[in-house]
């Protein structure tokens, strides 16, 4: 009876957060596909080229999608205006909400149909609010991609472990997948993976500013 019961629940709150797996999915059939690394094959200069390859990338990162999940706040956002999380809900030690107020409260292991806009629940097993040390929103393009890169700041992770985490990770692949209601990030998740693997080939270069 409990998931039936968190479902009603959740149905009632209206989440509306984001994330989950993604396929190969071919990107003429996307509404808003991502260019390639071809695309940015004729810049000659190789730091260019990264930097331009990192705003087709910022696309994605910039999307709702992610910037939901990664406010400037320890509450999460909601919605493509990126409005507060309702219900009241803050991230909690470990970013999966406070004692009583979990996100596993009424995000399932998958997204879930209701009954009013939002159209669906978002879903994954892993739900969870980014580390506060990830807090993207209202920074601009080359203070996100140093954030992303700094190992103070994401964990420890390698550039390896970056392009595994956002090309392959099934929660983040939740962004291209988000139910009815919302808009998907642009492109797809193998998409955005060929276009982090031709920005750390030319040297992971990061926009001024």
């Amino acid at each position: 009876m409990r998931p039936f019961i968190s479902t009603i629940a959740a149905a009632t709150l209206l989440m509306a957060c984001t994330h989950r797996p993604t396929s190969a999915v071919d990107q003429t059939k996307v509404a808003d596909p991502l260019r390639t690394p071809a695309d940015f094959a004729a810049i000659a200069d190789a730091h260019a080229r990264s930097v331009a390859l990192y705003g087709e990338v910022s696309r994605v990162i910039e999307s709702p999608r992610c910037l939901n999940c990664h406010p400037a706040t320890r509450r999460p956002t909601q919605g493509d205006d990126l409005h507060p999380h309702v219900p009241y809900v803050l991230a909690g030690v470990e970013g999966h909400g406070t004692a009583g107020v979990t996100c596993a409260t009424c995000h399932q292991s998958a997204n879930v149909a209701t009954f009013a806009e939002p159209a669906t629940i978002p879903g994954n097993p892993r739900w969870a609010l980014a580390p506060a040390s990830m807090a993207w929103q209202g920074k601009s393009r080359g203070d996100i991609c140093r954030q992303i890169k700094d190992p103070a700041r994401n964990g420890g992770h390698t550039l390896a472990q970056i392009h595994h985490h956002m090309a392959e990770d099934k929660l983040v692949g939740w962004a291209w997948t988000p139910g009815m209601g919302r808009k998907p990030a642009p492109g797809t998740q193998a998409a955005l993976g060929d276009l982090l693997t031709a920005w750390i080939e030319t040297g992971a270069a990061c926009p001024e500013g």
